[in-house]
């Protein structure tokens, strides 16, 4: 345990900074959409690219992981939302709760917390549940919070523009490019090589800060009080209905012959058990939602996590090499 806490405080204590950062003024939230663009824009996709380059394609793009994955994401949407929905809630607020309770944070967190945990070849699977997030477990959940609309054009145009978000997103493509560099064989090098790398290696800093900054701005710009009973129990799917249900579903498929491993069993039910996406209230706030509500559970399942996904971690045994 004391050397999967020696990764993981770190961590999380850098999310800390950056709340602790805002809450005090010390960073002023004018600067916080700036550092989010610098890391969706910049870091992360150099990040992603060195993880890409040097993963082979396959495990990049396991057909086996995105269908296992996606099943249970699937899954535990259409489960937060049966009980979730009520006169309270709303569909839309429940579809979002719903994105909230299957989209871990393995952008911003995800990829490099496993990889200093389980190695770097525990970032194919997990770019792999990056890729199935972005492109369909958040279009589905706009396209329902969206479908109020009785004609279903809402909820159809909601969807397609969920799925041209995702198509300007930088990570796609970050990852579709290390996958390119893979598959020919290819490497970067001279000053190229240099600026990918540095902006690679203050992805996770700084992406961690940020996250940490974003929550409390999301806290700040919240329009309702949320009574806890409305938000404490989405979180609750997030850290331990999901990973339970990822866990299933991947040891039983690698039972069945599936071509998945132990070790992606354990990377998948990780990457379930890490907290919800902090961009979520950003979605939240943009399509008119009940954006305290799903801070709050950001903020519950952020908060949690460092208990829960460490005590997960070292129930399967994880040994970080350092």
């Amino acid at each position: 345990m004391q050397a999967i806490l020696a990764v993981t405080i770190p961590f999380f204590a850098l999310v800390l900074c950056g709340y602790l950062a805002a809450r005090r003024h010390v960073l002023p939230e004018s600067a916080i959409p700036g550092l989010n663009t610098f890391v969706l824009y910049f870091a992360l996709p150099c990040m992603l690219f060195r993880f890409g380059a040097n993963t082979p394609v396959f495990d990049l793009l396991n057909p086996a992981v995105l269908g296992v994955y996606l099943l249970c994401a699937l899954l535990i949407v259409f489960f937060t939302v049966a009980v979730t929905l009520s006169d309270a809630v709303h569909l839309k607020d429940a579809a979002f709760g719903a994105l909230v309770a299957a989209f871990p944070n393995t952008g911003f967190m995800g990829v490099p917390l496993l990889a200093a945990l389980l190695g770097p070849a525990a970032a194919g699977p997990v770019i792999c549940t990056v890729l199935a997030d972005l492109f369909v477990t958040s279009s589905l959940c706009i396209a329902l919070a969206q479908a109020h609309d009785a004609s279903g054009h809402g909820a159809r145009t909601a969807a397609l523009r969920a799925v041209r978000g995702a198509l300007s997103n930088p990570l796609p493509w970050s990852i579709a490019a290390g996958a390119a560099f893979s598959a020919a064989g290819w490497k970067l090098a001279g000053p190229p090589a240099a600026v990918v790398g540095m902006l690679a290696d203050a992805a996770t800093p700084v992406a961690l800060f940020t996250i940490g900054a974003v929550l409390f701005r999301a806290g700040q710009h919240a329009h309702t009080r949320t009574p806890p009973a409305r938000y404490v129990p989405v979180a609750m799917i997030k850290l331990f209905v999901h990973p339970l249900l990822v866990f299933a579903a991947t040891a039983s498929a690698y039972r069945l012959g599936a071509p998945l491993s132990p070790f992606i069993v354990t990377v998948l039910t990780l990457a379930a058990a890490l907290p919800s996406a902090s961009n979520v209230s950003l979605l939240a706030e943009r399509y008119g939602a009940d954006n305290g509500r799903i801070a709050r559970i950001i903020m519950t399942s952020t908060v949690a996590a460092f208990v829960s996904f460490s005590l997960l971690a070292w129930a399967f045994g994880v040994k970080p090499s350092t």
